[in-house]
């Protein structure tokens, strides 16, 4: 029986999520398996791997061969390079302690990289964000600039009619005292008599 080790789909449709398992070659993609090593989800920036070193390692060096994506998940995650520093302390290179230390420098090295991509996508994440909540704060204040000249325009239209309200009452107040003054001035020719 040759083992693989490869990717089988599982998600909706359009948001896949894959596990990482070992399989029988002839086992569908998403069917039997053996064992069940990790998760791998491309979804998120950067991609998430949960994988079980120990496992894969294992499988690895027993001679379970992987698929294109899985060995590129496999040699990002350093399980192709600790296998092959394995390897160059069976054949003597170099001695068990090297070996490990230059693994150890690997993944620092590997997850400073990582940590400074996750930084410079925050701040790029922080910096659209200010631009959008700046773009937004120039189109409220244009908002209530229109807002504050229409209710200016309707105050003083208000104040026009109020004001030509009361020119008008005061007409008729003119008016009607001077159509009461021949009377006024009648009754007073009167009583005058």
């Amino acid at each position: 029986m040759s083992t693989k080790i490869r990717l089988a789909r599982h998600g909706r449709k359009g948001h896949a999520v894959y596990h990482i398992v070992i399989a029988d070659s002839k086992a569908p993609r998403d069917g039997r398996y053996i064992e069940k090593i990790g998760l791998y989800n491309p979804n998120t920036n950067p991609a998430t791997i949960d994988l079980q070193f120990d496992r894969a390692l294992y499988w690895a060096n027993v001679g379970a061969q992987p698929t294109i994506t899985a060995k590129r998940i496999l040699s990002f995650e350093g399980v192709l390079l600790k296998k092959h520093l394995l390897e160059g302390v069976k054949k003597g290179a170099f001695d068990e302690a090297a070996a490990e230390a230059k693994f150890n420098a690997w993944k620092e090295q590997k997850n400073a990289k990582i940590q400074s991509k996750v930084d410079a996508l925050a701040q790029a994440g922080d910096a659209k964000a200010k631009a959008i909540l700046e773009a937004e704060s120039k189109i409220r204040a244009a908002r209530e600039e229109v807002i504050a000249k229409r209710k200016a325009e309707k105050e003083a239209a208000e104040q026009a009619a109020k004001a030509e309200k009361a020119a008008e009452a005061a007409k008729a107040a003119e008016e009607a005292a001077a159509a009461n003054a021949p009377a006024a001035d009648a009754a007073a020719e009167e009583v005058a008599k």
